[in-house]
């Protein structure tokens, strides 16, 4: 969201929590605590969102450095319209787009470190995720199969469709926090998240029944 030409940003974070709002004012006068305090609050949260919507480990700990980075850079930027995490996720989303677009142009499949996330990156951290969606899950696998597998399509869901998703069902975010991190307005929010449960359900299924049937 665009800054407002009113106020230099120093006192914009008045609709905070109070706790927050000072945070964010010791983070405007670049108290070096302050930095400390926010990058271990959000590393790991922030990693594992441009690991997910990325699919690439060796990409994903650049940018999220990049968006601890980005976050120093544009700190008196912040408005407080929002929390201070949606401000921070929407900076990393955006870092992500403009990432994934350098890395379609070079064609990076990024198999291996999907492969990787699948392994190291457990869904059982996250606050929600869609395996709910798929029609009964316990008739095609148990527990950490099915986990595997779910994070396995979620990295093949198109970027635009897996970004909400990952939003929504892994980082548990509400459909207006989801419009002010992306964009987006929130009947279009609803429904590429519709779209990308009904990829995600395609993708787990058709994978599944690979793995029922077995090789030929």
């Amino acid at each position: 969201m665009a800054a407002s030409d009113e106020g230099d940003g120093h006192d914009a974070s008045g609709g905070l929590p109070e706790g927050e709002a000072q945070f964010v004012a010791r983070l405007v006068a670049r108290d070096e605590a302050a930095f400390n305090e926010l990058v271990t609050t959000y590393e790991r949260r922030v990693f594992a969102l441009v690991f997910r919507m990325l699919g690439r480990r060796d990409e994903a700990e650049d940018l999220a450095q990049e968006v601890f980075v980005q976050v120093f850079k544009a700190i008196d930027q912040f408005r407080g319209d929002s929390k201070l995490s949606t401000w921070i996720y929407r900076i990393a989303v955006n870092l992500c787009k403009n990432r994934t677009k350098y890395l379609t142009r070079r064609h990076s499949s990024g198999h291996e470190d999907v492969d990787a996330m699948a392994e190291r990156a457990p869904l059982s951290a996250a606050k929600g995720v869609s395996v709910g969606d798929i029609a009964r899950p316990d008739e095609l696998v148990m527990g950490m199969q099915l986990e595997h597998v779910v994070k396995m399509a979620i990295a093949q869901i198109e970027p635009e469709f897996r970004e909400v998703l990952v939003l929504r069902d892994v980082e548990d975010l509400s459909y207006e926090e989801i419009a002010a991190v992306t964009g987006l307005a929130d009947g279009t929010v609803k429904s590429r998240i519709h779209r990308a449960r009904a990829q995600l359900r395609a993708l787990v299924e058709k994978a599944m029944g690979e793995k029922v049937r077995g090789p030929r």
